[in-house]
């Protein structure tokens, strides 16, 4: 994990419009959110191993996901970059779950906090420097 210096960070702004305009460049609200705090991810290959990841932490009303209907103010923590090493194949040692399937569907990665190689580095700094420039003050 790389964090990177940004303009954006410590920004406070209601939670859909951050959403919004973080959307027309590619971000997705990330996976591992909660009703107090989240990601906005955006992957920088097409392996999706490298993300640019922008946290947030809700300061006023309550997330409830990517929907139009939440009330939340959200600030902006430090954005950073961080790479997966994902684990190709089959996984040798999982075994049946009769509601497994439903939940434990991927392996681990190998390394959830891989090297990041200077190029990666330099493509999220110019993809902040984008969002930052046109950010809606």
């Amino acid at each position: 994990m790389i964090p990177l210096e940004s303009g954006l960070t410590n920004h406070e702004e209601a939670y859909q419009q951050v959403s919004h305009y973080l959307h027309e460049f590619d971000f997705a609200l990330g996976g591992n959110w909660d009703y107090d705090h989240g990601y906005f991810d955006r992957y920088l290959d097409e392996a999706h191993q490298v993300w640019l990841r922008i946290p947030f932490e809700v300061t006023h009303g309550v997330l409830d996901g990517d929907t139009e209907s939440t009330d939340a103010v959200v600030c902006i923590g430090t954005p950073f970059i961080l790479k997966h090493i994902y684990n190709d194949g089959l996984d040798k040692e999982a075994q049946f779950h009769t509601y497994g399937g439903l939940i434990d569907q991927f392996q681990e990665p190998l390394d959830k906090d891989a090297l990041v190689e200077d190029e990666w580095v330099t493509k999220a700094k110019e993809m902040l420097g984008k969002v930052e420039a046109s950010f809606p003050r």
